[in-house]
């Protein structure tokens, strides 16, 4: 990715992206070999014990593979949330045009994962499902993470004071309603003005836990290269707007296939 991209914010709905669409990076229709459309239900080993796991097999030669993680795990957030789901979807499904291995595991204390809620410690959990797409694929792992999971998402790729940090795999993030504030607890995010990975902030322009001045601030603090797209209307889940959050996604990692590789 050239270091020279700004930060865009779009308002509107991103065009849907088809597998019948023109790459717009090639000028040629995208070929992939017969998706593999399986699902597979196994258990990672975390670092407190087994994690539920799911994985959305894709294309045999998919460029890249993905992990998606899920919302907080004390409001209900588990893997099989809609806006997880449905980002599944748009990276996993014919469709859409990738067709990518996507795997979804449920953070420690959730579901039939063993040990129980941290707040910080979860991070640990998406650098062992980032560590097991790497083994299985050998290919470029995208990291994608909802409201939590986009939370745990960028301090697993990008904080290094806390122990984590880039792994070769990544390549891109995409962080879907990513908080800022809660009745509970602010978030805020230093780390990312050192964190050089191309990375995706959409989110609601009506997100009740991340007002748009906040989601401005942490955009224009952060290392290139950026973009934040904001969906009118949209709030915190995407009510309604599922459709046009998937519009998004499936077009800024279309857009980032040349730099995926």
């Amino acid at each position: 990715m050239p270091a020279g991209q700004h930060l865009t914010i779009e308002r509107g709905n991103a065009r849907k992206i088809r597998s019948a669409m023109v790459n717009k990076l090639t000028g040629a229709e995208p070929v992939l070999e017969p998706e593999r459309t399986g699902l597979r239900g196994f258990e990672l080993e975390g670092p407190e014990g087994r994690l539920e796991a799911l994985l959305n097999e894709g294309s045999s030669n998919a460029p890249c593979a993905a992990v998606i993680c899920h919302p907080h795990p004390q409001g209900g957030g588990t893997m099989h949330n809609k806006v997880v789901y449905h980002a599944m979807k748009a990276l996993n499904a014919p469709a859409w045009g990738l067709g990518w291995p996507v795997l979804r595991f449920n953070f420690r204390g959730t579901g039939l994962s063993d040990g129980s809620y941290d707040g910080k410690a979860e991070a640990s959990d998406v650098l062992t499902a980032i560590d097991w797409l790497e083994n299985e694929y050998k290919r470029p792992v995208v990291v994608v993470g909802f409201s939590f999971g986009a939370a745990m998402a960028l301090s697993a790729c990008c904080d290094r004071t806390t122990g984590h940090g880039k792994r070769a795999s990544v390549r891109a993030l995409a962080a879907l309603g990513l908080p800022t504030r809660t009745k509970q607890h602010v978030y805020r995010y230093p780390y990312l003005t050192g964190c050089a990975l191309p990375k995706l902030f959409l989110s609601g322009d009506h997100d009740q836990f991340a007002p748009v001045a906040d989601l401005q601030r942490v955009a224009a603090t952060t290392a290139e290269p950026k973009k934040l797209v904001l969906l009118p209307g949209a709030d915190h889940f995407f009510a309604g707007q599922l459709d046009a959050m998937q519009n998004a996604l499936a077009g800024w990692l279309q857009e980032q296939l040349k730099w995926l590789k």
